[in-house]
């Protein structure tokens, strides 16, 4: 039987909220943007937006450690950690396109049991903990039915070669593989797997803080998540979320 974990939901759910709203004042600004050691890009609103989300989870849970991608880790006592990512999609934001999002997972055990993906720009919270089902807005989400990648639409944050190094081969051969490819990426792509309405998202790079809150999503919405390997990891420095009846063939393909 699985734990009730609905006060940890609620307040993800709260600090998604918060952090948004204070994300969204700044969303369509000009905004200095500064370049992290690794080139990303970074603003006020990324550092202000995490602050927020710690405050708040802090408050509700002391003794649980918090790991985000602006602030580093706080270590805990109780074994769980928070794992934020206080706007995921900078370039998105940025621009002023809407496609980003605020990210909170709980992360237990080794396992990622509560998510929240706040979409502010769009007016949309996804939310989802072990064995409770995941939600958009209130609404039950499922991953699409789809049982054939030829009828698969796939997504990635970027389609660049350079980009997938030396997992662009595999990527090649899952590319010829679906039925159509997009650019809608980040955590706006495994948005779209867990609502049904693409059903390959794609990431040869990605950190924790990317894929904390997406994973309990994306599989109570009924799909898998895991890295290239195939892994159900988020430390397998990748990730890729499908319908669990395209988990194979997907394997397949990027194992050649």
């Amino acid at each position: 039987m699985s734990r009730d974990r609905s006060r940890e939901l609620r307040v993800a759910c709260e600090a998604v909220d918060l952090a948004g709203r204070f994300a969204l004042d700044h969303f369509g600004r000009d905004l200095l943007v500064e370049r992290k050691a690794d080139a990303s890009p970074v603003t006020i609103a990324d550092r202000g937006a995490e602050e927020i989300l710690r405050r708040h989870l802090a408050q509700a849970f002391p003794d649980d450690g918090i790991l985000g991608e602006e602030h580093g880790e706080s270590p805990g006592r109780s074994g769980r950690r928070w794992i934020l990512d206080p706007i995921d999609g900078t370039q998105s934001f940025v621009r002023g396109v809407p496609l980003w999002g605020v990210l909170v997972g709980l992360e237990e055990e080794g396992r990622c049991v509560v998510g929240a993906i706040g979409l502010p720009a769009l007016g949309r919270t996804l939310w989802a903990a072990t064995g409770q089902g995941a939600f958009c807005n209130g609404e039950r989400i499922s991953v699409s039915a789809a049982t054939s990648l030829g009828d698969a639409t796939l997504l990635t944050s970027d389609a660049r070669p350079q980009h997938y190094g030396e997992r662009w081969t595999g990527f090649e051969r899952l590319l010829r593989g679906v039925g159509r490819h997009r650019g809608w990426g980040d955590c706006y792509g495994y948005a779209l797997v867990a609502t049904g309405r693409a059903e390959v998202m794609v990431d040869p790079q990605l950190n924790p803080w990317d894929s904390a809150a997406v994973v309990p999503i994306v599989e109570e919405a009924g799909g898998a998540f895991f890295a290239w390997d195939g892994s159900p990891t988020i430390y397998g420095d990748s990730g890729i979320a499908v319908p669990r009846a395209l988990r194979e063939p997907v394997l397949a393909l990027l194992r050649g």
